[in-house]
Formats: structure tokens, C-alpha cells, sequence
């Protein structure tokens, strides 16, 4: 068992205080560190689990819906009409979604992650449940569609009154002294912790930003068109993205049709929904091992290159010829490879972006970009190349292939980056302006490879 947390030696410190820059400051003792992250591990993973848990399963079920009925009851078993489909609900709900990522992350802050992430599970879990009274592939005529137009809008103000209700009821919810339904918007609003806690997790954020915070408390940084500059005229940020939009190509497609992917080998609707079971469990022990390693080991590109690796092979048993039983088997190498890639791609931006706003502009764009992928994995695998689907297979290896390209080259930059850092080869920048607009671009800050 750890050690309790010592107090805070020499000058005793407050939250106010804490958040000038300070880099004098010393290491924050161990034992307060761990108490810290334990903490945090505690009270918002598995919140955030969850909410990303359910997030997702609406954009893969879809595959499993195909197969269990949902293309013959909207007679969509012809052509491509299942992918047009596709398409047609990714304009509705991408186009918005890619449009909205960045100013989402401007706006988190104002309003706060802790009610802004719930509110926005809560209203588009309203419209996932509406989408299940959809009876056909035409929906409806021409004079008939303003008025369920004026229906579906109505639900803006209305969400305005239900927000307020909800919002009373769920306030009064305690447990332990903390309201779960409302997760801290950050370090100095996290109630679970101590006081001493408080301004430990404070001290270690500007201890780990090694000068790229002009303040350690997000709660105290203001929008500024300069932290959106800083990030999108940004290397990490472009490569880093479109590695990103390489990665998640396979991982839709991937999703979306792995039930019809199995189909094809000759088993049943039964079997195929159950046997898509154990290469996205792969996937998900994958991802754990993957990113627990990463931070083990405190680098990204490493990992992204050997489960970028680990999912070509996976494809490429997918193409040769073999009993149904090897095809199936390179379904948990697909799994293994392409889920870890997406968490370990994320992070290596947001590790190598700061501060608040800049790691907001560039994750969200970064996002933005790498759903723009599912125009194109949302046809790679049709009807007509069933039931060996060369060409989604073939597509998906150039997207893996491109990033591990990609990646490589983020690695090559990062190192000659970090290494003219180290030898005050960027130190100019101190002397050219405000030293606390530098960003990550601080002689002291380095980047994560």
C-alpha cells in the first residue's frame, strides 16, 4: 500500500498562487503523485468509459443490424444501395460532426466537460432512438416533409426546458459527497480531491508542460486566435491527422462490416453476429496493453508501428487463399492492430500540443480530418465484391501502409526537433516576444515521440 501523502514541504502553496509560472518548482513527491492519479483513475474513467462505450456502439451496430434483417425490411439488399444508405446518414451526421469538432473544443471549457460531454450523450441519444421508427428507404413525399421538419426542430427549444429539469434533479444526486452525473471540468474543480491534492495535480500539470503553459490551471487561460495559429500551422498537427485519417479508415470499415466480412466465409446470420464477438474483445485487451505499454515506454510512434504491422499481416491472410477458419484468424490481427493505433495516434498530438487551447484546436481538427475518412470506408467492401472483398481489403492496406509512413516520418522530426532543443538551438525564441506565448514551441518543452 502506498505511503500516505506528505504535506507540501517549504512554503505552503494555494490554488491561487500555484497557477503563476513557476520554474523553480521541485518534484512533487511520489507518494502525492500516485494518490493523485489514483484518484482521478478512480472517479472519471470509468465515467469516461462509459460515455465513449456508448458513443461508439451506434456507429458499429449498423453492420450487425445489415445482417440480422435491417437491409431486406428496407429493401436495400440490391446494388449498393445498403452503401448509399451509408452515405447518405453519413451527410447528416459526419458533415455536421467534422464541422463542429473544433468549436466544440473552444466551448468545453465555457461551459465545462463535467455537464457539457452528458448533455451531449443525452440529446443524441434521443436522435439514435428516433432513427429506430424508420420504416423505408424513401422517407417521405415532398409536401409532407416541412411539417416533420417543424416536429424534429421543435426538440431544440424544447431540450432548452428538459436541460433545466434535468439539470435540477441530477444536481441534487450525491454520492459520497460527489454528484457522479457531473464530472469535474478540471484539476481545481475536482471535489474528490484534498486541498494539498489539489494543488499537487496543479503543480505536476506545469512541471510536465516544461514552459509551454503560461498557467497551470486551464480555469485562468484565455481564448486567444494565437493558440489557434500555434496549432493548426503546426507539423504534429498535419501529420498527425492525416495519420489519424489513415488509421480510422480501416477501423470503420472495419465495424461497419466485419459481420458481413464473417458471412462471406459461410457462416450463418447466428454465427456471424456471435463470432464478431472475439476479435473486437482482441481488440479491446489490444488497446489496454497497447497504451499502457506506450506510457510505460513514453512514446506513440513504436507502438502505432508495430499494431499498424500487426493489422497488415491480418489483411493480407484476409487475401490469400485458405480455409474459413485462417480467414477468421486474421480478423483478431485486424482487431489487435488497427483499435490500439486510434488511442496511441490521439494522444501523441495531444502530448506534443500545448497549451489548453492549442491541444483543443489541434485534437479537435485532427478528429475532423480523420472522419473524413468514412466517406471512403463506407464503400469499401460492397456487394458485388462479396464474399472475398479484394478491393476493401486492398484499400485498407494502403491506408495502414500510408500510415506507417506517416508515423515514421513524425518519429524523424520529433527526434531532430527535440535534439536541436537540447542543444539551445531554439533558444532564440525566448528573445524574439512574450515568452509565454511560445507555446509548444518553448526551448524546454519536448516533444513525445
Amino acid at each position: 500500500m502506498d505511503p500516505a501523502p506528505r504535506p507540501l514541504e517549504k512554503d505552503k502553496q494555494t490554488l491561487e498562487n500555484i497557477t503563476a509560472v513557476d520554474y523553480t518548482l521541485p518534484e512533487i513527491d511520489p507518494a502525492l503523485d500516485r494518490a493523485i492519479t489514483r484518484k482521478f483513475d478512480t472517479h472519471l474513467l470509468p465515467w469516461l468509459f462509459g460515455l465513449w462505450l456508448l458513443a461508439f456502439i451506434d456507429r458499429s451496430n449498423i453492420g450487425n443490424a445489415r445482417i440480422d434483417g435491417l437491409a431486406n425490411d428496407l429493401k436495400l439488399e440490391t446494388g449498393n444501395k445498403f452503401n448509399i444508405v451509408g452515405l447518405s446518414a453519413l451527410c447528416v451526421f459526419y458533415i455536421p460532426y467534422i464541422l463542429v469538432d473544433v468549436p466544440s473544443n473552444w466551448v468545453l471549457k465555457y461551459f465545462g466537460a463535467g455537464r457539457y460531454l452528458p448533455a451531449l450523450m443525452l440529446g443524441w441519444g434521443f436522435v439514435g432512438l428516433c432513427t429506430g421508427f424508420t420504416k423505408s428507404y424513401g422517407f417521405y413525399r415532398r409536401h409532407n416533409l416541412l411539417f416533420r421538419m417543424g416536429l424534429f426542430y421543435c426538440a431544440s427549444p424544447l431540450s432548452g426546458a428538459f436541460g433545466g429539469l434535468l439539470a435540477t434533479g441530477l444536481a441534487e444526486i450525491r454520492f459520497n459527497g460527489y454528484n457522479p452525473f457531473f464530472l469535474p471540468d478540471s484539476p481545481s474543480h475536482s471535489k474528490f480531491l484534498t486541498e494539498e491534492e489539489r494543488i499537487g495535480a496543479l503543480r505536476r500539470l506545469m512541471l510536465d508542460a516544461r514552459g509551454a503553459n503560461s498557467t497551470s490551471d486551464v480555469d485562468h487561460e484565455a481564448f486567444s486566435w494565437h493558440w489557434v495559429r500555434l496549432a493548426v500551422f503546426n507539423v504534429n498537427t498535419l501529420l498527425l491527422s492525416l495519420d489519424f485519417f489513415a488509421i480510422i479508415t480501416p477501423i470503420y470499415s472495419f465495424s461497419l462490416f466485419l459481420p458481413t466480412i464473417i458471412r462471406a466465409f459461410g457462416y450463418t446470420n447466428v454465427k456471424a453476429q456471435l463470432f464478431t464477438v472475439p476479435p473486437n474483445m482482441v481488440g479491446f485487451f489490444a488497446v489496454i496493453g497497447g497504451t499502457f505499454l506506450s506510457d510505460r515506454i513514453k512514446a506513440r510512434g513504436p507502438v502505432m508501428l508495430f499494431c499498424c504491422s500487426l493489422a497488415i499481416i491480418g489483411y493480407i491472410i484476409l487475401l490469400v487463399p485458405a480455409r474459413p477458419a485462417v480467414h477468421y484468424g486474421g480478423t483478431f490481427f485486424i482487431a489487435a492492430g488497427v483499435f490500439p493505433s486510434a488511442p496511441a495516434v490521439m494522444g501523441w498530438l495531444a502530448n506534443n500540443l500545448a497549451p489548453h487551447y492549442t491541444r483543443g484546436t489541434g485534437t479537435g481538427l485532427q478528429i475532423a480530418i480523420a472522419n473524413c475518412s468514412a466517406f471512403i470506408a463506407t464503400f469499401t467492401y460492397v456487394t458485388k465484391d462479396a464474399p472475398n472483398f479484394r478491393t476493401g481489403h486492398s484499400i485498407n492496406i494502403g491506408m495502414l501502409v500510408l500510415s506507417l509512413c506517416l508515423t515514421t516520418c513524425t518519429m524523424i522530426y520529433v527526434k531532430l526537433e527535440n535534439g536541436k532543443r537540447a542543444r539551445g538551438e531554439r533558444d532564440y525564441l525566448l528573445h524574439e516576444g512574450d515568452e509565454k506565448l511560445l507555446g509548444h514551441r518553448h526551448p524546454s518543452f519536448r516533444y513525445t515521440i
